[in-house]
This record gives C-alpha cells, sequence and structure tokens, in this order.
C-alpha cells in the first residue's frame, strides 16, 4: 500500500497523509451511521458513556466534542478498519500484529467546536516502546477554518513535554514551552475519505472549528501488538483484572495475534499521574486541570 517514500517521510516527519484510505461505498456508510448516532443525542442533556457534548448543545441543535470508542457503538467502525485501505497502512508501519487501544469520533460543530490543545498522545499511554500511532479518517472535508489536526513534525523523536499544571497531568502543554516551535505548525487538510497518520510521541493539536461546515474525523489509536501499556497509565483496561484483560486484548487485535513478549525500547516516560479532577476525556482533563490554550491568541 504505502511507498518507500511514504514510509520514510513518516520516520523522518512522523506524520503521514494518505488519500482514499477508505472506499465511496465504506465513507457513505460510516457518514450515515455517524449522522444516526448525533441524531440519537438529541435527547441527551450531560456527558456520558458515549457522548461528550459542546456547548450549547440542545435537542433542536445537537453539538458534541465527540462519540466515545464508536467502534463499540456500530461494529461497522471496527469492521472497516479491518477491511480497508487503512489495514494496509497499518501493517505497512507496525508490522502484521497489532491491537486498537481505543476510537473516538471527534465531532467539532460549525461556530466554534472545541479546540483540542497540544500535547503529544505518548503522554497519556506510555507503552514498553513506541510503536504506537493514531489514524485520522476524515469523514467530511477539513479545511484551514474548520479546526484540522495540526502538527509540528519530527517532534516525535524529541522529548516529550510536561502535560503537568499546579501539580495534576493537564494533558496539554504549556502554549509558552520553548521547546514549542510554533513556526514548523503544519495543518493537515484533504477530502473526505482521506487519513491522517501520526506518530504517538508527534506533537499535535487542532484550533476551534470557525467555519460553517462541521468537522467529523474518526480517530483510532493502534499499536504493534509487542507494545504493551505501562501500568498507571490512562487506560481502562488496567481495571479489568488479569482474565478479562486477556479476552480485552484478543477482542483488540485488529491484525495478526496478541503478543506475549513485550519488547522494552529505551523510551522516555512520566506518568500522567496525578490525573485531573475531572480525567473522563482529554476535553474534560485540559479544562478541568486548567491547561492553558494555544488558541486564545494567533499561532
Amino acid at each position: 500500500m504505502l511507498t518507500r517514500e511514504q514510509k520514510d517521510f513518516y520516520a523522518e516527519h512522523g506524520y503521514l497523509m494518505v488519500e482514499n484510505a477508505v472506499t465511496p461505498d465504506q465513507l457513505a456508510r460510516l457518514r450515515a451511521i455517524t449522522e444516526r448516532l448525533i441524531d440519537a443525542s438529541r435527547g441527551v442533556s450531560e456527558s456520558n458513556e458515549v457522548y461528550d457534548l459542546d456547548r450549547g448543545h440542545a435537542p433542536d441543535a445537537p453539538r458534541l466534542t465527540r462519540i466515545k470508542i464508536p467502534h463499540k457503538r456500530d461494529p461497522y467502525f471496527w469492521e472497516v478498519l479491518r477491511n480497508s485501505a487503512m489495514t494496509k497502512v497499518l501493517t505497512d508501519l507496525l508490522g502484521p500484529d497489532t491491537a486498537i487501544l481505543t476510537s473516538k469520533l471527534n465531532t467539532k460543530a460549525p461556530g466554534g467546536g472545541a479546540a483540542v490543545e497540544w500535547h503529544q498522545d505518548w503522554a497519556f499511554y506510555p507503552h514498553t516502546n513506541d510503536d504506537v500511532l493514531a489514524f485520522g479518517l476524515m469523514l467530511e472535508d477539513v479545511g484551514v477554518d474548520n479546526g484540522p489536526l495540526m502538527v509540528v513534525p519530527g517532534t516525535h523523536k524529541g522529548p516529550v513535554l510536561s502535560h503537568h499544571v499546579n501539580g495534576v497531568f493537564a494533558g496539554a502543554i504549556d502554549p509558552d514551552d520553548p521547546l514549542f516551535d510554533k513556526d514548523r505548525i503544519v495543518s493537515l487538510t484533504g477530502k473526505a475519505g482521506s487519513m491522517t497518520v501520526h506518530h504517538v510521541r508527534l506533537l499535535h493539536g487542532s484550533a476551534p472549528n470557525v467555519s460553517d461546515r462541521p468537522r467529523l474525523i474518526l480517530f483510532y489509536e493502534i499499536a504493534a501488538a509487542d507494545a504493551w501499556p505501562i501500568l498507571g497509565a490512562s487506560s481502562y483496561i488496567h481495571a479489568l483484572g488479569q482474565a478479562r484483560f486477556w479476552e480485552d486484548l484478543q477482542d483488540r487485535t485488529i491484525t495478526g495475534k496478541p503478543c506475549l513478549t513485550p519488547r522494552m525500547e529505551k523510551v522516555p516516560v512520566r506518568m500522567p499521574l496525578p490525573p485531573a479532577p475531572d480525567n473522563s476525556s482529554i476535553f474534560k482533563t485540559q479544562e478541568s486541570a486548567g491547561a492553558r490554550s494555544a488558541f486564545s491568541k494567533a499561532l
């Protein structure tokens, strides 16, 4: 699927754009399911295990920041990950044995849909090695005005910046951190059906949606099977117990099979502890910990 040039680009810069990651039929079905899930949020008045609500959400005008774990809400989100061009990209970058960590459908509403402050995913869930990445499948066209994913190329090779504020894990860096090089920011825009790929240690964020169009991006966070999560990171899997963890691990396997010999690499780790007052989502983590916004002033 990926050319040698694309693989080399990802290795050097920590991100990639892939066009036509799903077929037109797959895209249409994903969009229809998403519309149904958004419509079902009309009767929800506060965030829950399925929805993160945005400010202004109402029955006649649903506004969401996120649909949580969509592959658990409708099996087609799982099916398309396992049987599409995304699957080929996955094995090209991580090898034959892979597992999903989580999924999320970020649904930035028009006219101010919530920003995601700058962060590195690695700060939330360090593993025994960093063969971990995220896919971002665009379900709508994404332009510079409706809150695209933005990245700082090459930061996956550098340090993990502090994501703590006032002694708690805030899930965001200080926008005045001298290592945050704003001059190198790249915005990842594209047509519906295109997909971003970013390395788990790549610094990234996204501004509010100031357009009159929605921004729907389906994210999958995925690890090589020999990358094992470190206890204490922010994941439900640590609460499962041994037997249920084994069952869950098999359910999370995308390609190949689980690996029982974790690969240990010398990677920088700082645990995401103590947790923010509300760590139910990245939005709540950043807000409740008092993370400073990088988007309150022009980048």
